[in-house]
């Protein structure tokens, strides 16, 4: 599973740069990002040709950014997680997988660009739904998920322009949520929600503070905070939930 990781992590860097730019991630295959050249299979091994190479292009020299040897480390980690938590159900395993590389690729595009892609979260939308119809959290709790997910920030974005005359958020963050919702229902939108609020608003007065800032607004891409809560809440949501409501019983 790790090294499955890894090999999907090196696809996601692919998605990472080309998505939001709007190229394919089909063709053409792997290349530097400074001197454009093709990178042979040899120099295109995950982690390992990274290291060997020193972090550099083999043909121009110039320095690869350390994010793509970070995403696929990132990535074989997670889905072992995945894995070691879920166990021995192939389907639900094989639908978080998926879940998480969207997480790792949309978490990737809104901290580089500030951008939450379509092809992305509508992507996650449908096949939230459609596996819905035969894994957990079933078809019901996810389109209550997906809606609800979208409403709430739609909410908080109108009430905000209203009050502020400035977006809150964008309209990315809404369709990430509604995703979030479609695959994993209506109870850990509410978690995801709580967590990168949480985290975020703590993130902001951290560097709120270090900057002197004294209104304290600091612009986040809220993308990142979704993409990690949304991650713990697929892996302990409901013994969160459970935790929770045991305090007023």
């Amino acid at each position: 599973m790790f090294v499955f990781g890894l090999m999907v992590g090196s696809f996601l860097n692919v998605c990472i740069a080309r998505i939001p730019a709007g190229e394919s991630i089909v063709r053409p295959g792997s290349r530097c990002p400074n001197c454009r050249r093709a990178i042979p299979w040899y120099d295109n091994i995950p982690v390992l040709s990274y290291v060997l190479l020193g972090g550099r292009c083999r043909n121009c020299k110039t320095r690869i950014s350390p994010r793509y040897v970070v995403v696929e480390i990132v990535t074989a980690i997670a889905f072992v997680v995945q894995a070691w938590v879920i166990g021995d159900d192939p389907w639900l395993l094989a639908s978080r997988l998926v879940f998480t590389a969207l997480l790792v690729a949309l978490f990737g595009t809104d901290l580089e660009t500030q951008r939450l892609p379509d092809p992305l979260t509508f992507t996650g939308l449908a096949v939230g739904l459609v596996g819905s119809f035969w894994l957990p959290p079933g078809w019901q709790a996810s389109a209550i998920g997906a809606v609800l997910g979208a409403a709430i920030l739609l909410a908080i974005r109108a009430i905000w322009q209203w009050l502020r005359g400035v977006d809150a958020m964008g309209l990315g963050d809404v369709k990430m949520l509604a995703m979030i919702g479609a695959f994993l229902g209506w109870r850990q939108v509410l978690v995801t929600l709580f967590l990168s609020t949480l985290a975020g608003a703590i993130v902001g007065v951290s560097i709120g503070m270090a900057k002197g800032s004294r209104s304290m607004q600091v612009r986040l891409p809220f993308g990142t905070f979704l993409a990690v809560a949304a991650y713990i809440a697929s892996l302990v949501g409901e013994d969160l939930l459970h935790w929770y409501m045991t305090l007023y019983q």
